[in-house]
């Protein structure tokens, strides 16, 4: 799918998620959201208020119990489960709190288990693209390594280059300084302000931490399943 100039990456239209129940729980609600290619935002609020959830269905790791989620113009709700999954893989690159690597494998093979899901690539340009990407991230010399060796930092450095395997247009990432201390959480967040500005990626970050988010062009900011306000700031 080819991304028009003058149509969002993603579109959420009163885009609800409710857990069915006795008490029904309300994750999200009547939600309308613009995402355009080549911003970096930072969702923000209070525990519970709906921002992971928000992340969660922005990455079509989740569907809608109501309303319209639009990627590249397509409304996925006509997607069928192994679509989406195909769509996940092609475009969109998860970085979590917990960077969840293999820790049975290097941090090369690591990065390369998206790329050879995908197919893309023959094995020689999988290795040299994982490569360049290790080495963008100032972590090329820990290639042979395993993650047990690595440290926090370290490791989360990995998990975007594994995010960024397969070259996606948008970086979704959940809480993903919430394990680091302030210097290594900052080294992620400038890693994703770089990706943006020189990449030309779109970067869509949870974060409690006030300061980090500040560091993005735009904040988004839930309350109880709600968008409750919207900030910008010039580059």
């Amino acid at each position: 799918m080819t991304t028009g100039t003058d149509i969002p990456l993603i579109r959420l239209e009163r885009v609800s998620r409710i857990l069915p129940g006795i008490v029904p729980a309300v994750l999200v609600r009547d939600i309308d959201l613009i995402i355009s290619a080549g911003e970096f935002i930072a969702i923000t609020g209070p525990s519970g208020s709906g921002k992971s959830s928000l992340l969660y269905l922005l990455g079509l790791l989740d569907r809608p119990s109501a309303g319209r989620l639009l990627f590249d113009g397509h409304d996925t709700a006509f997607l069928a489960d192994d679509s989406l999954a195909r769509l996940r893989l092609e475009r969109i690159g998860f970085v979590f709190q917990f960077h969840f690597l293999l820790e049975e494998f290097t941090v090369l093979d690591n990065v390369l288990i998206p790329m050879r899901r995908l197919g893309r690539l023959d094995s020689t340009a999988q290795r040299r693209f994982a490569m360049q990407v290790l080495d963008e991230l100032d972590i090329a010399d820990q290639a042979a390594k395993r993650p047990d060796q690595l440290s926090g930092g370290q490791r989360q450095r990995v998990a975007v280059a594994r995010a960024l395997a397969n070259d996606p247009p948008i970086i979704l990432a959940d809480e993903p300084t919430g394990n680091l201390d302030s210097v290594n959480a900052e080294r992620v967040f400038a890693i994703f302000s770089r990706l943006v500005r020189d990449r030309g990626k779109t970067v869509v970050t949870v974060t409690h931490d006030s300061a980090l988010a500040a560091t993005a062009a735009r904040q988004v900011r839930t309350l109880d399943g709600h968008i409750v306000g919207e900030a910008e700031f010039p580059a």
